[in-house]
């Protein structure tokens, strides 16, 4: 049995208005620029056709793929995300979205998205074993953090040692392998041609992060600096999910932009208030957009809101500002 995550490189076929011969025609195009690995050729060729038919599924899933091939992590998430949304009953972008989420540690928005899948097809037997290694280091990073605690604990030791013993490696990660390609089977037109289906590749070795301890957040030792402004982004979300408000004021700066003019302290009350003794509440971040220029970063997000009254989902905005080595948000704006 294979412990890694596995990438699904299906082949989708769904038309939108189209005869089959041409749907054939643009489909064999950049289907032979992806397997000759002429990647950028083939990404041309995908984006004239996205010009003329911007629903096409099966062009949006091959652009993703080249994509994630070419390490553009999170514009390949942006089109697995948007499949998605537009075509909700194909599990292959599920899977891979959670794919490229654990290549970069996030493994309970991976488990969600892998979830996902199995919902819309259950005997997607690759979302499966991929959820299965998802939750393995999900206990792992668990069963460490345990020992951290209590380090004479012989029953979270002896649990760790198995799981890593499970997974393949010494420090719980994922393994990244070449695996057979076996998509799951998914509604296509009949008699329509599609892309050949190309060996799939893992996903590389995940990043561990710990989640913060105090008001402010510790920042993660991590090279990309854009996977820590990520970190603290979910930090924050984590903080006003758990009705921390020390914790969840902790991430704004001191020179933060309140709203309407209001003093730090009049806002800071106002928050409190809405935030603290409200029942349950779930703030959650998806489909995030960094970019960075110096100590500004830019982070623009799908936010999912739900308490025992209100359920709504926004597209925000957070400027942070890197002070003393901390990223905290200076401005806070909602709407796109």
């Amino acid at each position: 049995m294979r412990h890694s995550i596995k990438t699904a490189f299906a082949a989708i076929a769904l038309t939108i208005g189209l005869s089959p011969l041409a749907f054939a025609d643009d489909a064999s195009d950049a289907g032979k620029l992806y397997k000759a690995g002429q990647l950028n050729e083939a990404i041309k060729k995908i984006d004239a056709v996205l010009a003329q038919r911007p629903k096409d599924a099966q062009m949006r899933f091959l652009k993703g793929i080249i994509l994630t091939e070419q390490n553009k992590q999170a514009e390949a998430i942006t089109i697995f995300s948007k499949l998605t949304d537009d075509y909700p009953e194909l599990p292959e972008p599920y899977n891979n979205l959670a794919v490229l989420y654990a290549s970069n540690g996030q493994f309970l928005k991976a488990s969600a998205a892998l979830e996902m899948a199995i919902r819309t097809n259950p005997t997607y037997g690759t979302a499966h074993e991929n959820l299965g290694d998802v939750y393995a280091k999900l206990a792992s990073q668990s069963y460490d953090k345990a020992l951290q605690l209590d380090s004479g604990n012989p029953t979270a030791k002896l649990k760790l040692n198995l799981v890593k013993n499970l997974i393949g490696n010494t420090t719980g990660g994922v393994n990244p392998k070449t695996a057979v390609n076996n998509p799951a089977p998914i509604a296509t037109i009949p008699n329509t041609p599609t892309i050949a289906a190309a060996p799939p590749s893992r996903a590389a070795e995940p990043k561990t992060t710990t989640a913060p301890a105090t008001a402010v957040a510790k920042q993660p030792a991590v090279s990309n600096e854009k996977e820590v402004v990520l970190d603290v982004v979910e930090a924050w979300a984590k903080a006003w999910s758990s009705q921390n408000v020390a914790k969840y004021l902790g991430y704004y700066a001191k020179d933060f932009q309140t709203p309407n003019k209001q003093s730090r302290s009049a806002w800071a009350e106002d928050r409190r208030s809405r935030i603290e003794g409200k029942g349950k509440i779930g703030v959650r971040i998806d489909d995030a957009n960094i970019s960075i220029d110096g100590n500004s970063a830019t982070v623009k997000f799908k936010q999912f809101y739900t308490s025992d009254r209100l359920s709504s989902t926004s597209r925000k905005t957070l400027v942070l500002t890197k002070q003393d080595g901390k990223w905290l948000i200076k401005q806070e704006r909602s709407g796109s």
